[in-house]
């Protein structure tokens, strides 16, 4: 399903990500968790090439590319494979609820405007938003916002969805429904890709757990092993108040 063999990236000299190597198989969950500022957004960033990584070779479902002879057109196919939902939601500020998931059907997929409103209503009704259709951005709470990022990244039906640290900006009781959320669409065999600092989140959800130090993924392995028995003391020592 994903493939990510040699990635690397710098930015002005200072190595971000470090011959970065894995595989993600179909449905898999995986949380990627790490002390800031180890590359876990970057990486998340290169697999959409929202940031283009300097080397390396990637493989979403049956696109695969190489960073040093990247084409525009193929940056453009590549990114139609993902969904990204971003940490401060990234909504169009001028447009309602249901016209920031109908834009991009409109636009990328040629929905015409009746196909894209009902698709649009259908996923706000997904996230438990129906109601707040022709809501405008600033008069949503942060969770809510956040529900119709997941809305919109879904309406592309995405081989994988990204997730980057999508509890980061909201008070608790705004993280526990966007997390109650995200853990629903891990039931329906989605590929998910999500960068968090929610230990208890990632132990629960997750199929696989990513640890990142340094630009490097040092251990991967199941929640159980990673968060009980990791083989890494650097591991262990990041998650000695979660174990």
């Amino acid at each position: 399903m994903i493939n990510v063999s040699g990635l690397n990236k710098s930015f002005n000299h200072f190595p971000a990500l470090l011959d970065v190597n894995f595989s993600i198989k179909r449905s898999e969950v995986i949380s990627v968790i790490g002390p800031s500022g180890s590359g876990k957004s970057t990486l998340l960033r290169s697999l959409n090439l929202l940031v283009k990584p300097d080397s390396g070779s990637l493989k979403i479902g049956d696109q695969q590319i190489t960073a040093e002879s990247l084409t525009y057109r193929q940056i453009a196919d590549f990114r139609r494979q993902t969904s990204m939902v971003f940490q401060h939601y990234n909504l169009f500020r001028n447009k309602t609820a249901l016209e920031n998931i109908t834009e991009i059907l409109i636009c990328a997929r040629k929905f015409t405007k009746k196909e894209a409103r009902e698709r649009g209503m259908e996923l706000l009704t997904q996230v438990g938003l129906s109601h707040k259709a022709d809501a405008y951005p600033a008069t949503l709470s942060g969770g809510q916002q956040q529900r119709v990022g997941i809305a919109r990244a879904l309406s592309v039906e995405p081989q994988v969805i990204l997730f980057d640290e999508p509890t980061s900006s909201l008070d608790p009781e705004m993280r526990r429904e966007v997390l109650n959320l995200i853990a629903s669409l891990a039931e329906r065999s989605l590929t998910m890709m999500i960068v968090t600092h929610e230990m208890s989140f990632a132990r629960d959800v997750s199929d696989r757990i990513f640890f990142m130090e340094q630009g490097k993924i040092i251990e991967q392995g199941k929640p159980s092993q990673i968060f009980t028995a990791s083989s890494e003391n650097r591991t262990r020592s990041f998650l000695h108040d979660f174990a």
